[in-house]
């Protein structure tokens, strides 16, 4: 657990991720310097961070550069919790075992790569103390961010969710907008933001809220949720979140209402993040 010292003020600190596929033929800093494989290794990227981290919230990239061999990573923590997590997966192997499936299923490789990898706050490798964790988080706080999100990364994260937002489109029904509740979702232009904040933000706990909104949901009973769990589980959480969304709005319809989600997030405690849906869509 991490100190209360720490963790009781404002907390902030940065860490650098290097990244190198051992796999002949499968060069990530090639790949991310080509413009069609940039994206993608970005993705495999967000992918990772977000199963590391159990969702996209109290981090963020602030800029992905050539540190030949390795692909550099530069992370800004915004709470101690989420980087504490995150070193934890560090140090299972949780990381490099995203980045392997991920890579392998968005490069359509025939077999998942190795990865070797490398964390670094300032100067100090964390590699060899991480079984010091109280050690880690002092090292990664003390190396405060000296850039503002890079522009690259902004592009990226935008052109992420663009292919987000055209996925979901493709794949719920068409209806007209007039026949649709107003506290229905409608995926629709700002009513859309609510399955990206669900998606990005609910991490590992969502299949609390998927048994919560089971209670009332026929789709979401019995094992449905173990069988998304499984389905995507190589996609990684925010798959299994938006497949858990998609799953209820289609079965549900024009009952699938923002006050049913709000309800089984604040029955599972995720207060923070029902608050923050409420706000993107009054």
């Amino acid at each position: 657990m991490a100190n209360k010292s720490v963790s009781c003020r404002p907390w902030t600190g940065s860490a650098v991720l290097f990244l190198q596929s051992l796999c002949p033929g499968v060069n990530l800093l090639s790949l991310y310097k080509d413009s069609k494989g940039k994206f993608i290794v970005f993705k495999v990227i967000k992918l990772t961070l977000s199963d590391s981290a159990g969702g996209l919230a109290g981090y963020e990239i602030l800029k992905v550069h050539d540190a030949d061999p390795f692909l550099g990573v530069e992370i800004k923590f915004l709470d101690v919790s989420t980087c504490q997590q995150f070193l934890e997966s560090y140090s299972s192997g949780t990381v490099r075992q995203s980045l392997s499936q991920h890579g392998c299923r968005l490069l359509a490789l025939p077999q998942e790569i190795t990865v070797q990898t490398q964390l670094k706050a300032s100067t100090h490798t964390l590699d060899l103390y991480l079984d010091q964790m109280e050690l880690c988080l002092q090292q990664i706080h003390l190396s405060q961010p000296e850039r503002l999100c890079d522009e690259e990364i902004e592009h990226l994260e935008q052109q992420l969710q663009s292919q987000a937002f055209n996925h979901a489109q493709q794949s719920l029904p068409h209806t007209q907008e007039e026949s649709v509740p107003v506290n229905a979702f409608k995926f629709q232009n700002r009513e859309f933001n609510v399955l990206l904040w669900f998606s990005n933000g609910v991490g590992r706990n969502w299949k609390f809220v998927g048994r919560a909104l089971g209670k009332n949901c026929r789709a979401l009973k019995g094992p449905a949720i173990d069988n998304l769990a499984y389905e995507y589980e190589r996609e990684g959480l925010y798959e299994q979140a938006y497949q858990l969304m998609n799953r209820f709005m289609q079965a549900e319809g024009r009952e699938a209402k923002l006050s049913r989600l709000v309800k089984a997030l604040e029955d599972c405690k995720l207060m923070s993040l029902a608050e923050n849906i409420l706000e993107i869509h009054p």
